[in-house]
């Protein structure tokens, strides 16, 4: 049994944050009733390639991007600007513990379905709004992306070579948060309904998420007032902290602390620990260009393997920079289970291949009970879905 078995969540979300969140409840446990528009779906069911394809070597509606979301969950198919739709609505959040939607906010209200309206109706209902920018404030009825959030959230800014153009981080990482922090914000909904019996509305945007992530950068602003500058792969509070290119290739070097620098310099065989400009973290970073116009030399003289051996033996950080194949073929990863393979009838090969949740839990373990689903699929189990518990 799952932490969230006997949960119903009503998921009203599409692309990737809303899913995110509803993918995570759905492993703990949860029932997840996946709400699609009957003619397209979910949005991230045509991005691709690459697609699964079916038994006859066709394209199916399951492209990676919508399968790295969608697991654990049923798929119906509800038009929600008819009447019939809406009511089919109205009966599953009756039923169900808690609902999440991702609309523009206010435009669930024509249909009857927004927070007020169904809260009023069930008063135990959580509503988990997420918006790109908010239910409040100027910005509230612009549309919100991901790209956008990085943008206006300022990771943009902090992100890209010093001289280069403000650069994207390289997956949705404002919509998954956004999704992460939606999660949080439900499981203390559920504890505080729990205890009360209330149920209540959250409001989270993209871009509130994407500031509250800014964390050191943003209260390095907030204690100077000065803007950060891009530094690449470099850190705006520790050197040496960064990539550096090898003889072969790259490596990540993270030295957190003046012992640490000592012995990365020894590894070198340089005498830098003891130049007063780089003996302490400070100096280091009043210094940096200095520094590290000596680092980049001496580190290009030696191999990845060597560097990593040599570091790791002297307890210095140290790691590689890997490619996804790399990533998926580590030892490390297979220990920690983080490739599921999920039975999928219909598909080519049986089964999907999707990323394992990273949550170990020792009494109610994650599990992976359904394959992303096709379109509709669950459509028969309305019946099942609306009949009143009572």
């Amino acid at each position: 049994m799952g932490a969230l078995s006997g949960l119903r969540i009503l998921d009203l979300t599409r692309i990737l944050a809303g899913p995110t969140c509803t993918q995570l409840l759905g492993d703990l446990g949860a029932e997840v009733i996946k709400i699609e528009n009957p003619k397209t779906g979910d949005d991230t069911r045509t991005w691709g390639p690459p697609f699964i394809n079916d038994k006859d070597g066709q394209h199916t509606d399951l492209s990676a991007y919508f399968m790295c979301t969608n697991r654990n969950k049923l798929s119906v198919t509800v038009d929600i600007s008819t009447s019939e739709g809406q009511d089919t609505i109205r009966a599953l959040a009756a039923q169900s513990d808690v609902l999440i939607e991702n609309f523009k906010p206010g435009s669930l209200m024509k249909y009857g379905l927004d927070a007020g309206a169904l809260c009023a109706a069930d008063p135990a209902l959580i509503y988990c709004s997420i918006s790109g920018y908010g239910q409040t404030g100027p910005n509230a009825t612009k549309p919100g992306y991901d790209l956008m959030a990085q943008g206006y959230g300022g990771i943009m800014s902090l992100t890209g070579e010093t001289d280069g153009e403000p650069m994207k981080v390289g997956v949705g990482i404002a919509d998954v948060m956004c999704g992460m922090y939606a999660t949080v914000g439900i499981l203390a909904a559920l504890r505080h309904r729990d205890q009360t019996g209330e149920g209540q509305q959250i409001d989270v945007a993209l871009v509130d998420s994407q500031v509250a992530w800014l964390i050191n950068e943003g209260v390095n602003y907030l204690t100077t007032g000065q803007n950060p500058i891009r530094r690449g792969n470099g850190h705006p509070n520790i050197v040496p902290y960064q990539v550096f290119a090898t003889r072969d290739g790259h490596v990540i070097i993270a030295v957190g602390n003046d012992a640490q620098f000592q012995r990365y310099c020894e590894f070198l065989n340089i005498d830098l620990a003891n130049d007063p400009r780089f003996a302490t973290n400070p100096g280091r970073l009043e210094n940096r260009d200095a520094l590290l116009d000596q680092l980049v030399v001496e580190m290009a003289k030696h191999t990845t393997a060597d560097v990593i051996a040599g570091l790791e033996a002297r307890k210095v950080p140290v790691g590689p920079v890997q490619t996804l194949d790399q990533v998926f073929g580590s030892d490390q990863v297979k220990a920690r289970d983080m490739i599921a393979t999920v039975p999928a009838d219909g598909t080519a090969e049986g089964a999907v291949k999707l990323i394992g949740n990273p949550l170990k839990l020792s009494k109610t373990p994650v599990t992976y009970r359904k394959a992303p689903p096709r379109l509709g699929q669950d459509n028969a189990e309305i019946d099942r879905l609306t009949r009143s518990s009572s």
